[in-house]
């Protein structure tokens, strides 16, 4: 089977095959088609699968090319796993969700399935739960959510915490003072603000108190009203911890907890707070829980890779997980 696509300019055609032709290559060895370019007309050709599967997977690309968003071997990839699984809609459905822009002018969108889902459950929800492995972009999503809340007068205040588990009881010898002590553990929570508001606006913020950046010890005790609350990291609470927490909540506020339970750094004979509440709260009406996994990844494609093989090794090896 053969069919022909005509494209707008050389421009896109360049954007889709790629330096050295390696973007056209990689989907020709994901979809078994071959793709050949003649000027600004693209010739597809193979089995009438394979050609149906490499048209849908260059039409997603060229929409993304056409919004001037980077082409990339995990974008490729993505768009090859979505049209396998009938989901290629999603890509021209996603680009006109932007979730917020950053002080630079640079938009920030959903990229992959589970993240839409993410964002989705974090504007109807009050209480949102985003579990999954590093680079899925849990604490950065949050904190843009955050931003947007703050901006359109949803909260008066955003508050970011963290547990500082690594520190434990040697905080007491590190030098500095509390804030410098404790700073080094919230350090991804100011670069994801530095990032969308800039260092400047967060200052301000944080000198006129509505931002705050803590460990979640400082929870203890409160009641926060009209804030929007994002606790990081949360797989290093306890049980209790995550109770006080999550009871923290006041009027007309909102939370987002977010954690990684294959990066649990609390003692073995210590059950993570995270897993806890999974089981606690998973029937709760209006509690939402978003599990991303390595397809929602965004970072070097070699995260997903190490991602996978570590699932592996220790679904083979390891011991039972806690309870």
């Amino acid at each position: 089977m053969v069919i022909q696509l005509n494209v707008d300019s050389m421009e896109e055609i360049a954007g889709l095959f790629g330096t050295f032709d390696e973007n056209a290559k990689l989907i020709e060895e994901q979809t078994g088609a071959r793709i050949v370019a003649r000027g600004t007309e693209l010739r597809i050709e193979g089995t009438e699968e394979e050609v149906m599967l490499a048209q849908k997977v260059v039409n997603d690309l060229l929409v993304k090319i056409q919004r001037r968003e980077p082409i990339d071997k995990i974008s490729i990839q993505y768009a090859i796993d979505l049209a396998k699984e009938g989901n290629e809609t999603f890509i021209k459905e996603k680009l006109s969700d932007v979730v917020c822009v950053t002080h630079r002018g640079k938009q920030i969108k959903c990229k992959t399935i589970g993240q839409k889902a993410y964002v989705d459950a974090i504007r109807n929800n009050d209480l949102v739960f985003g579990i999954g492995p590093a680079g899925t972009g849990k604490t950065y999503l949050a904190v843009a959510m955050a931003v947007v809340a703050f901006k359109n007068k949803e909260v008066a205040r955003i508050i970011l915490t963290r547990p500082a588990v690594e520190a434990g009881e040697k905080l007491g010898f590190l030098p500095g003072d509390l804030q410098e002590k404790v700073d080094p553990y919230l350090r991804p929570l100011y670069d994801a603000m530095y990032d969308i508001i800039g260092v400047d606006s967060f200052q301000k913020m944080m000198e006129r108190g509505a931002v705050e950046v803590a460990p979640l010890a400082y929870m203890r005790g409160r009641t926060l009203d009209d804030a929007f609350i994002i606790l990081d990291e949360a797989q290093n609470t306890t049980p209790e911890q995550m109770k006080m927490f999550l009871t923290r909540m006041g009027f007309g506020s909102k939370m987002v907890v977010t954690g990684d339970i294959t990066q649990i750094d609390l003692p073995h004979d210590k059950i993570s707070g995270l897993m806890h509440a999974a089981r606690v709260l998973r029937d709760v009406k209006g509690v939402e829980f978003v599990y991303l996994t390595e397809k929602d990844v965004v970072r070097h494609e070699l995260v997903q890779r190490v991602i996978k093989a570590y699932e592996a090794y220790e679904k083979n090896n390891a011991p039972a997980s806690q309870s």
